[in-house]
C-alpha cells in the first residue's frame, strides 16, 4: 500500500528513473490518466531495446541473409526463439515468412527444419480446457498457422514423426484440428509411398543425360527387351548440334519397321514431358498409323442370324476362326510406335540426326520411308488457356 501512494504521489519522478534503467526516452514516457487513483505509465516505444540484448529476427530477415543453406536458417529461427523465451510475440507471422522462404535455403524437404518451426509456438497456452474451445478452434491463427506448415510437409513428400505429436500436443493440446491433420497423415502417406509399382529415388542427380535416361527406360518399361543406347549428334556428318541422343528401341520395333508399308509416312511427333518428382524431362516418339485389321473380320457380322445353324444332340456350333498375329505392346490404337528418345536440345536437327542414328543401327527401312517431322514447342508448366501452341510442320525424306 505504501508502495502504491508512493509510484501515485512521484510518478514523475518513477517515470524518469523508470526510463533511466531500461534505457528508454524520458520523452516516449506519459502519465496515461489524470485520475489519482488510476494512474500509470505509458511509453510509445513498442518494445524495450537494452544494449546487451540479443539481436531480434524481424520478418523480412531472411531476404537479407546471402549465404543461404540450413544452418543459416535454423540459425534464425534460434535467435528469435532466445528473443523471447516465454510470448514469442510474432510467431504465427515468423513461420509464414519462414515457410515461404524455405525453397530458398534448400530446406522444404527436411523434417529437421519443420520441427523447430513448429518448436518456435509457445508451449501450454493454446490448449483447448473444453470441448467448445476444440471444436470451435481455439486461438484459430495459430492453429491455421501449423495446418499450412503440415500441408507443406504433405505437398513436398515430408513424413512427419512423433517427436512432432509430443510437440503438437504440448502446443494445441489432444484436441486440436493440428493434431488430427497429423493423423490423417501418418494414415495416408505410409501407404501412398509404398504404392508406386515404379519408385523413383529420393534424391534425383542435377545431371540432364542421367535424368533422360532414367525418364526414357520408365517410359519404354513395358517391354523387357528394350535397348537404352546414347548417341552423340556430332558424329552424324552435317549436324549442327552437338548434343546427346538417349535413344529406346526393342527387336520388336526393329522388326514392325522392316514390315512397315514404304508407301506410308512414319512420324517424328513430341515434345511430350515425363515428370520424375519435380523434374521434368521432354521426350519425343517415332510412330506409324495403326494398322488396319485383315478384311475378313471386318466382313463377318455376328449379329447376322440369316445362316444360324442350330445344334442337335448337345453339339456346339462351328466357331469361325481368324490366324491373324497378335498384337504387340508397340502396336497402340492410336498408332505403331517405332522408337522414343530424348535429347539434349530438343531441336529439329538433333532429331534429323536420330533417325540418322536409328538407319545405321540396323533399322534400314528409314532410307526408304518419308518420315514427317510433327513437333512443338516445348510444354510449360503454367500456361494460359488462350495461348496456342505453336505447331512447325515439317516433311523431310532421309536418305
Amino acid at each position: 500500500m505504501a508502495l502504491r501512494k508512493t509510484i501515485l504521489k512521484n510518478s514523475k519522478i518513477l517515470s524518469a528513473s523508470f526510463s533511466y534503467y531500461i534505457n528508454v526516452p524520458q520523452n516516449s514516457l506519459r502519465i496515461a490518466s489524470t485520475d489519482p487513483h488510476n494512474k500509470y505509465i505509458h511509453t510509445t516505444l513498442t518494445r524495450f531495446e537494452n544494449e546487451g540484448t540479443k539481436a531480434v529476427a524481424q520478418v523480412g530477415a531472411f531476404e537479407k541473409i546471402e549465404n543461404k543453406n540450413k544452418n543459416t536458417y535454423l540459425e534464425m529461427v534460434k535467435i528469435f526463439i532466445n528473443r523471447d523465451q516465454v510470448y514469442r510475440r510474432g510467431h504465427v507471422e515468423f513461420i509464414h515468412s519462414a515457410l515461404k522462404h524455405m525453397k530458398e535455403f534448400g530446406v522444404h524437404k527436411d523434417l529437421e527444419v519443420y520441427r523447430s518451426l513448429i518448436d518456435v509456438l509457445p508451449k501450454g497456452k493454446f490448449v483447448a480446457t473444453n470441448i467448445l474451445q476444440a471444436e470451435f478452434m481455439h486461438y484459430p491463427k495459430q492453429q491455421q498457422c501449423i495446418l499450412d506448415l503440415l500441408q507443406q510437409m504433405e505437398d513436398n513428400g515430408v513424413m512427419p514423426d512423433r517427436e512432432i505429436q509430443d510437440l503438437l500436443i504440448n502446443i494445441f493440446g489432444k484436441r486440436a484440428f493440428p493434431l488430427r491433420k497429423y493423423w490423417r497423415m501418418m494414415y495416408w502417406m505410409p501407404k501412398f509411398k509404398h504404392a508406386n509399382p515404379f519408385p523413383v529415388p529420393a534424391d534425383l542427380t542435377n545431371d540432364v543425360l542421367e535424368l533422360a535416361k532414367m525418364a526414357i527406360a520408365r517410359i519404354s518399361g513395358v517391354d523387357p527387351q528394350v535397348e537404352i543406347t546414347e548417341y552423340r549428334t556430332k558424329d552424324i556428318e552435317d549436324s549442327i548440334d552437338d548434343t546427346w541422343i538417349v535413344n529406346a528401341q526393342s527387336p520388336t520395333q526393329r522388326s514392325l519397321l522392316e514390315k512397315h508399308d514404304p508407301k506410308e509416312p512414319v512420324y517424328v511427333e513430341g515434345a511430350f514431358r515425363v515428370w520424375l518428382r519435380d523434374k521434368q524431362v521432354n521426350y519425343f516418339i517415332l510412330r506409324a498409323n495403326p494398322r488396319p485389321p485383315p478384311a475378313d473380320i471386318d466382313s463377318y457380322d455376328e449379329d447376322d442370324v440369316t445362316n444360324i445353324e442350330v445344334p442337335l444332340f448337345n453339339l456346339k456350333p462351328p466357331i469361325i476362326k481368324h490366324i491373324v498375329d497378335r498384337k504387340t505392346v508397340h502396336e497402340q490404337d492410336d498408332g505403331t510406335i517405332f522408337a522414343i528418345c530424348a535429347t539434349g536440345t530438343s531441336s529439329k536437327d538433333s532429331l534429323l540426326s536420330w533417325i540418322r542414328h536409328l538407319e545405321k543401327n540396323g533399322n534400314h527401312a528409314l532410307s526408304e520411308v518419308p518420315v514427317v517431322f510433327t513437333l512443338r514447342s516445348a510444354p510449360k508448366e503454367l500456361m494460359a488457356q488462350e495461348e496456342t501452341e505453336d505447331r512447325t510442320i515439317e516433311s523431310l525424306r532421309t536418305n
